[in-house]
């Protein structure tokens, strides 16, 4: 098989016109690969100039009630990766930035796509777009004759009767096609690394070491595919234009219609349904700024109870305090309530989408391809949670202090705020989150299996002539 692959590379490398696509893509690998970063950092630095100007605003109050400072609120900034250059996922249309205060969990706005004039279906150009749709189109064409063409100048009979293995003929054939895509999907890892010298951790790495094994596994199957179309079908024209069929239905179609049919299995409640919905179980709730409600006048009176005494005047803490934090809790119940069920139902359409990998390895790739690069859904919703979190360790903190504190006026100096800890997210691992994608991983590997085994066997009836 060697020798027939450094053949089958000795005759791609006589060809001019190989040679001139070749550079075209070293070029094109190397500029969007290198202004990806470029971009990325440039991005990064803003969010960190942004993030660094909110929490001087913060720390710059000198004297605040805390529930004023409560409705102040704060920012959180959803950074990007090292390797959010490489594929932006969802990123562009999801929004950046969310702002945290009391009483309200708000929306992500700022999406790139919402302040773009640039609209497009495959997003912005990055080397995902590249090595996704372009260099597998790429390879279809180095492939579809592959085979056939020899069969025609009978070179392929001549081959047999020198004592070549038909089978490994073909799957050689297919390993040189896979090889050139193979070396373009390591350039552009490489110049990834080059141009994002110091900012690539151990888990930056690891994530792209398995995003190299998921696309190479994904250019193999496509150089498998198209060979064994050349092998099978007796014209250049036949396995050319089924080979694009089926690239067309993988990459378009499939993708809509199993998009479209996880919408219709799991339907998510439309923004404005949701938006109501919260609203009518939050109003069930107490109003910490209404003291003359019903639930507010109830928790009162659980509250003098507990202290043992007859007004609130004659509490040893902030009743305010207390009712604001009262509120606060049961908002979160409504958030934990409606959010999570959202969640729940986006978990559900991506398990299904996951498995249109059985007909489309497209799907697989792309699902790792983001997940790899934490541009996904899971890692969005890990960052909303996450800023959840803090914003109600944050309105905890300052709801106690008006409770609890010693302050007379009910003010809080500047070391106080200056005490609470900046938003700080953190991915996560991507030994935590890898386990998501299994089923990714098998079914690309399954393929590869399968159209692995389907070639070796075509080789045992395969048309000489």
């Amino acid at each position: 098989m060697i020798q027939i692959i450094v053949n089958e590379w000795k005759m791609l490398l006589r060809v001019r016109v190989l040679a001139y696509l070749s550079l075209f893509f070293i070029a094109a690998l190397t500029a969007i690969t290198w202004l990806g970063v470029v971009q990325n950092q440039q991005q990064q630095e803003q969010q960190r100039a942004a993030q660094a100007h909110v929490r001087e605003q913060w720390e710059s109050i000198e004297s605040m009630n805390p529930h004023s400072a409560g409705h102040y609120g704060s920012y959180a900034f959803k950074p990007l990766t090292s390797l959010s250059s490489l594929d932006d996922g969802i990123n562009a249309i999801t929004g950046n930035v969310l702002r945290l205060e009391g009483h309200v969990q708000n929306e992500m706005v700022y999406s790139e796509a919402s302040q773009s004039i640039m609209i497009s279906k495959f997003g912005k150009l990055k080397p995902s777009l590249l090595l996704q749709y372009v260099i597998p189109l790429f390879l279809i064409f180095l492939a579809f004759a592959s085979v056939s063409s020899e069969r025609e100048t009978g070179r392929l009979k001549l081959l047999v009767l020198q004592g070549a293995s038909p089978s490994k003929l073909i799957l050689s054939k297919a390993f040189s096609v896979w090889l050139y895509g193979f070396l373009l999907l390591a350039f552009t890892l490489v110049i990834q690394v080059v141009a994002n010298a110091g900012g690539t951790d151990a888990d930056a790495f690891v994530r792209m070491g398995l995003f190299l094994l998921v696309y190479a596994l994904y250019f193999y199957i496509v150089a498998l595919m198209a060979t064994w179309f050349s092998a099978r079908l007796n014209s250049h024209a036949g396995a050319l234009s089924s080979m694009l069929a089926l690239w067309i239905l993988w990459t378009i179609f499939l993708p809509k219609i199993w998009g479209n049919t996880a919408d219709q299995l799991h339907p998510l409640p439309s923004r404005q349904e949701f938006k109501t919905a919260m609203q009518d179980d939050r109003s069930k709730g107490l109003d910490g700024h209404n003291p003359s409600d019903k639930r507010s006048e109830e928790f009162k009176q659980q509250v003098l109870a507990k202290y043992g005494v007859d007004s609130v005047q004659q509490l040893p803490v902030n009743f305010s305090g207390l009712r604001m934090q009262a509120d606060e809790e049961y908002g979160n119940q409504v958030w934990d309530k409606h959010f999570g069920e959202q969640f729940g139902i986006l978990q559900k359409q991506k398990q299904f989408f996951q498995l249109s990998g059985i007909v489309n390895p497209f799907a697989s790739l792309q699902s790792i391809g983001m997940g790899l690069s934490a541009t996904d859904m899971l890692h969005h919703v890990d960052f909303l949670r996450q800023a959840e979190d803090y914003r109600r360790h944050m309105i905890k903190t300052l709801n106690d202090q008006q409770a609890f504190g010693n302050s007379p006026d009910g003010m809080e100096d500047n070391a106080f705020y200056k005490s609470l800890k900046d938003f700080e997210y953190r991915t996560p691992q991507v030994s935590a989150v890898i386990g998501h994608y299994g089923i990714d991983f098998l079914l690309l590997a399954g393929w590869a299996f399968i159209m692995t085994i389907i070639v070796g066997l075509t080789g045992k009836h395969i048309k000489l002539i």
